[in-house]
């Protein structure tokens, strides 16, 4: 492992070194190689300002960190984009939830975090918006985002969202939404940016 992780590095600074160096050093902004625990650590204390590059099981690891460090899981999205500037892939990095869609298989109500979801979504149609010229749809892709954090700013949100300010422990039903009465919530915020 650590010879492979090694090898990574020197490839990202090979690289660094031969095609980008000039052009961030005429950007004033730089490249360096931090260890997975110093990385991890900068990715809570900062407000950002940097792109992280990681191993695939390395960047999984420690986004879900940052993102539960910052709130939930459930505000992550994820969107990879290809050299051409035209294909990207958009999706909600928390996976699949798999507890909560067993618990409403059985009909009972979840409080389920659809915000990274409506992001993957609202980040593929503002960039078909680029694509094809369309200002309302990156509109409203940005409405609905918009109708999001409003949403949550107003006191309206999900049981991940409620632990953060009153720790899990001390959630109770009234905190929180369920999934439905949230996506109700954020409807109804978009209706009135819609107007």
């Amino acid at each position: 492992l650590k010879r492979y992780d090694g090898r990574f590095k020197d490839i990202f600074e090979e690289i660094y070194q031969k095609t980008y160096k000039k052009d961030f050093d005429a950007a004033g902004i730089w490249y360096e190689h931090r260890l997975i625990d110093d990385m991890v650590a900068q990715g809570l204390k900062s407000s950002g300002g940097f792109v992280w590059a990681c191993k695939n099981y390395d960047g999984d690891v420690q986004s879900d960190v940052v993102a539960q460090g910052y709130g939930s899981l459930g505000l992550m999205t994820s969107v990879l984009m290809c050299p051409d500037g035209k294909t990207i892939e958009s999706e909600a990095a928390h996976g699949t939830v798999t507890r909560h869609y067993r618990e409403h298989q059985k009909g009972n109500p979840t409080s389920t975090n659809p915000i990274a979801s409506i992001f993957a979504w609202t980040r593929g149609l503002e960039h078909r918006a680029k694509l094809d010229d369309t200002p309302d749809l990156a509109r409203f892709a940005r409405a609905l985002e918009a109708a999001c954090v409003d949403t949550v700013d107003s006191g309206s949100m999900t049981k991940d969202l409620a632990g953060c300010i009153h720790g899990l422990k001390n959630v109770k039903p009234g905190m929180y939404l369920t999934t439905q009465d949230f996506l109700d919530a954020i409807r109804d915020q978009l209706a009135r940016k819609m107007a």
